[in-house]
């Protein structure tokens, strides 16, 4: 397997654990999941992690979020010293799972507060009232990312942008100019090149679904249909398709072409550190941003507003691109310098409005399903 140059997959997060090819098996699993995770927690917030009922001041906050969250230790035991509270920190599987349990505690949380909720999940978790407005201040550039609906809800974290990436030394190496465009991919030059984590279990692939939504319009469903004809090949989820099926992930993949993110280059850096082994092709592109918010029906408000504004704050937004891959929403942090050199952020991507994904979202993927299952 090639590993990243400091040792750290690009990107590791977001990684479905329902193994459901279709729309149906998705939403049954992550129900169930979130159900399961509802019952189990409630029996836990009684014992250990609720001051609910003490008569005293909280001592901790808990912060619900996804399975890749990641904070350095030094600063939660920095966020502990400030605001005397433990943070408690409980995953519940990826950014859909998350949204699910989320909606389906909605006023009776088993947290104080959320991150990792998504753009394309967002509306499902608002719709539902899990989240209580509450007053943030946004580090400078942050306005870029808020929602236009929500925003006293849901305060921007991070963004990234899931982009497909291409192995340059494979390409080279056959003297094959690599694609460029999601046009290119149906090209036969490029037959069985391409590997993507499905739409219904991964959040990159429904990125990806909705990248193609928005650049081929109605005939988005004809564009993946004339992916499956040129054998592309649709995984359960970004690690699978990434470390078994990438030759830039592990050295038995066989496709040099994969859904990935846009920093994914700045991990496949040379030995030397003067180039890089992958690229992201920047045409591609879908930004996606992470917010955080305050439950409604928390136990500890004041603990989840504390913590909110902490993940907002200089030390969290600069420690963002090494302990979770991801770029800060502030201006005013820096991105590493092999980001700079390796990793640039696309120019332009392609978008899909809350409120079109809130509205449509099952509806492709029941589409997206019938195409890849034919």
């Amino acid at each position: 397997m090639i590993l990243p140059a400091h040792g750290r997959a690009p990107r590791p997060r977001r990684v479905a654990t329902t193994a459901s090819t279709g729309v149906a098996g998705l939403l049954l699993a992550t129900t169930l999941t979130a159900c399961s995770l509802l019952g189990g927690d409630s029996g836990g917030d009684s014992d250990s992690d609720s001051d609910a009922g003490s008569g005293d001041a909280p001592s901790k906050v808990v912060l619900l979020t996804h399975s890749s969250f990641e904070l350095p230790e030094e600063l939660v035991t920095q966020f502990e010293s400030e605001t005397g509270l433990e943070l408690v920190v409980r995953a519940a599987g990826d950014a859909g799972q998350l949204a699910t349990k989320l909606a389906l505690t909605a006023g009776n949380p088993s947290g104080d507060a959320t991150f990792g909720v998504d753009n394309t999940f967002a509306s499902r978790v608002l719709e539902a009232g899990a989240l209580a407005p509450h007053e943030t201040t946004l580090p400078e550039g942050a306005d870029d990312y808020a929602l236009d609906q929500g925003a006293d809800r849901l305060a921007p974290v991070d963004q990234s942008h899931v982009c497909l990436n291409v192995d340059t030394t494979w390409f080279s190496e056959r003297d094959l100019e690599p694609p460029a465009t999601l046009e290119d991919l149906t090209d036969r030059r490029y037959r069985g090149l391409t590997v993507v984590p499905g739409a219904s279990t991964s959040s990159p692939g429904l990125a990806f679904m909705l990248t193609t939504r928005a650049a081929f319009g109605d005939e988005w469903t004809d564009y993946w249909a004339d992916l499956m004809a040129n054998d592309l090949k649709v995984v359960d989820g970004w690690s699978d398709a990434y470390y078994a099926d990438f030759t830039g992930g592990s050295e038995k993949g066989k496709r040099p072409v994969v859904l990935s993110y846009d920093s994914s280059p700045a991990f496949t850096v040379t030995d030397d550190g003067e180039a890089t082994r992958t690229a992201a092709l920047l045409g591609t592109c879908f930004r996606q941003v992470e917010y955080a918010g305050v439950l409604e029906g928390a136990d500890n408000p004041e603990g989840a507003r504390e913590l909110v504004e902490f993940l907002l704050g200089d030390d969290v937004q600069a420690a963002l691109p090494t302990a979770m891959y991801v770029r800060p929403v502030s201006s005013q942090v820096e991105v590493p310098e092999e980001w700079s050199r390796f990793a640039p952020e696309p120019e332009e991507s392609w978008e899909v409005s809350p409120e079109d994904i809130s509205e449509q979202r099952e509806a492709w993927l029941t589409e997206w399903t019938e195409v890849v299952t034919r």
